[in-house]
């Protein structure tokens, strides 16, 4: 975000001055006195400097180089200043559900990104496979006042039901992707051709991203399966999942977030939008109860402003 103070370094005296140098409006009176005597006007000191105009035209630029010298090193100390602080106030986000979070509490409170950030605090833990990673604390929470979150939830069942669903598609509907996704050989290869098609790949570069890729994608959504325990079956882990969340959205509301999706609707939504085109993706439309919900978040993200 802070990247103009290089395309900015000053080139001479003038620039120095227009970037927050300021040049005397005059010169001291000895300074006048001197150019009158050499102009040949009276003078104390004008029988000394009489024939040696070069010697006062030598004295006034190096005059002006010392004050460009000053005002630009003091500008580019200024600027050197501001990159620092800014740096100080940077935070680096790469979860996802944080940048989220972050985003709307922006969008709602108005406060400045560089002081939201600061409330979602990282540290660092060892998951349950003994590798290190990078956990950020209230994730799921939206850094408002007493007012904002009245206006923006209602009361404080909403707030809790939203942080808890947007929470379970991280810890869980997420991980039912791959599974299904390169559940047999056929699919893997079948879900490969979509991703080389869209991504518009060289012939060569595409068999090769297509075949090695399924192979490999295969094998890790078993080690997936595994490790998340799910069914022989992970269509049936989908299918709960998605029926799951349709009962806790219930009938009386289009969204779980009332008339207006909701960040955990967005959630479970992103989730699944990764499999359009693909099997898994059919066969969860046709076999679980979660089509009319997708399609009202279609409808409603379509007629979104932009």
């Amino acid at each position: 975000m802070a990247q103009a103070a290089r395309a900015l370094w000053p080139v001479g005296h003038g620039l120095a001055w227009r970037l927050g140098g300021r040049l005397p409006s005059r010169l001291p009176a000895q300074s006048r006195v001197g150019f009158a005597g050499a102009a040949g006007g009276p003078g104390p000191a004008a029988t000394a400097r009489k024939g040696s105009p070069r010697l006062l035209g030598a004295a006034a630029l190096a005059l002006g180089g010392v004050l460009g010298l000053y005002h630009t090193a003091r500008w580019h100390l200024r600027a050197q200043d501001l990159r620092a602080q800014r740096s100080a106030a940077q935070q680096q986000l790469n979860d996802s559900s944080v940048i989220i979070s972050a985003l709307k509490t922006y969008l709602v409170s108005g406060q400045p990104l560089e002081r939201i950030v600061t409330y979602y605090p990282s540290m660092k833990a060892v998951n349950d496979q003994g590798k290190e990673v990078t956990e950020f604390f209230n994730k799921y929470w939206l850094m408002l006042d007493e007012k904002e979150a009245q206006r923006m939830y209602g009361g404080k069942e909403a707030r809790t039901e939203e942080m808890k669903w947007r929470q379970w598609a991280d810890d869980w509907l997420v991980h039912l992707i791959s599974p299904n996704v390169y559940r047999t050989p056929a699919e893997a290869l079948a879900s490969f051709d979509y991703i080389v098609r869209e991504g518009k790949f060289g012939a060569l570069e595409g068999a090769v991203a297509k075949y090695m890729g399924a192979a490999a994608m295969y094998l890790i959504s078993k080690r997936l399966k595994s490790r998340h325990h799910l069914q022989d079956d992970v269509r049936e882990d989908l299918y709960e999942a998605a029926d799951k969340w349709v009962a806790a959205v219930g009938k009386d509301r289009p969204f779980m977030g009332g008339e207006k999706p909701n960040l955990a609707d967005l959630a479970v939504y992103g989730v699944l939008r990764v499999m359009e085109g693909l099997e898994a993706f059919d066969d969860l439309m046709r076999h679980s109860r979660i089509q009319p919900w997708y399609l009202r978040m279609e409808k409603a993200i379509a007629e979104a402003p932009q």
